[in-house]
Order: structure tokens, then C-alpha cells, then sequence
């Protein structure tokens, strides 16, 4: 006779195994060691949440559920909440990010100087559309409603460069020096 709550406790025990690894992600004793070293930086306080998210998404361009899980584990705070807080912000990103971060405004100004052919002309240029990140992680490409510097428009950011007085048609040019 087959013994099914044998084969049930086995087969859970290798799901967990699996879910275990899987959520451990690319995560390795240098990684832990720099979250450790920015949970250490702000005292270990879970008073300190958004601060220790947004060190470590600075740190990881993103933030691996790895460490938001050796974070709850850290501080003693359960896993959904920080994923509440992380979806919540905006600036947190739950998804790698490229190299390099570009910001398109599509305000006012921006948009009544082209800033939609410009976006277009990023989107071809990368073969992603905006919101995306390239294949090679090199590019990861958003628009934003304003940067605030509405007599050059239209402008973009990528990094902390400012480009302004955007054309459609050198976007390409542009670019190329990220490569």
C-alpha cells in the first residue's frame, strides 16, 4: 500500500525547498552584507522603513524580493507590508532597472513643443515602450509629467544629465553615448 501522508510531507518539503530558493533570488553574502550594513546605518528601526527602501533600492537599482524578505526578516515586519509600502511609493521599483534611467517630460510645455515625437523616436531607437527596460538592462525608459525646466522644452533626463531643446530626429545621436 502506498503510504500518501508520506509522499504529501516529502512533496511539501521539496515545494518549500523550491519557493525557498526561488526567493532567494541572485541574492549572495555580499549582497546580504550591504543590506545588513544599511539596516545597521539606520539603527535596525522599523520606524526607519522608508529609508532602509530607498538605500537599498540606490544600492540594487530595484528592490530584489531577496532582501525585502531579509529585511522582514530582519526587523520583524511581516513581508506584505513592505510590499505595501514598496507599491504604494512610486519611486520604488520591484523590477531591475537599466544602467541608465531615462526620464522624458510630457508636461504643458514639453508636449506643445514635441515631446510625443520624441518619445516615439526613443521608443524606436530602444525597442521598448515607455515604462520598459531594453533586453541588455542597458536602457530603461519612462515619461513623467514635469522636470521643471519648461523654457527648454522639451526635455529629458537620463541619469543626472539634462538634455533640452529636444529633436525627434537626434535622438538616436543622443543616445549613442550611453552605449
Amino acid at each position: 500500500m502506498i503510504d500518501k501522508v508520506g509522499m504529501i510531507g516529502k512533496l511539501k518539503e521539496r515545494l518549500l525547498a523550491e519557493r525557498e530558493a526561488a526567493a532567494a533570488g541572485p541574492a549572495d553574502a555580499s549582497w546580504r552584507g550591504r543590506v545588513a550594513g544599511i539596516l545597521d546605518k539606520h539603527g535596525r528601526a522599523a520606524s526607519q522603513i522608508i529609508a532602509i527602501l530607498q538605500d537599498v533600492q540606490t544600492e540594487f537599482k530595484y528592490l530584489p524580493e531577496s532582501e525585502l524578505r531579509f529585511i522582514s526578516r530582519e526587523l520583524d515586519i511581516p513581508l506584505t507590508r513592505l510590499y505595501a509600502i514598496a507599491t504604494f511609493y512610486r519611486a520604488f521599483r520591484l523590477v531591475p532597472r537599466g544602467r541608465h534611467e531615462i526620464a522624458l517630460c510630457m508636461g504643458t510645455a514639453c508636449h506643445v513643443r514635441g515631446a510625443e515625437r520624441v518619445k516615439d523616436a526613443i521608443e524606436r531607437e530602444l525597442g521598448i515602450d515607455a515604462g520598459g527596460t531594453t533586453d541588455d538592462m542597458r536602457f530603461s525608459f519612462d515619461t513623467v509629467r514635469c522636470l521643471g525646466c519648461c523654457g527648454q522644452a522639451p526635455v529629458m533626463t537620463v541619469d543626472e544629465d539634462l538634455h533640452s531643446r529636444l529633436d525627434h530626429l537626434a535622438i538616436g545621436a543622443l543616445l549613442e553615448k550611453y552605449r
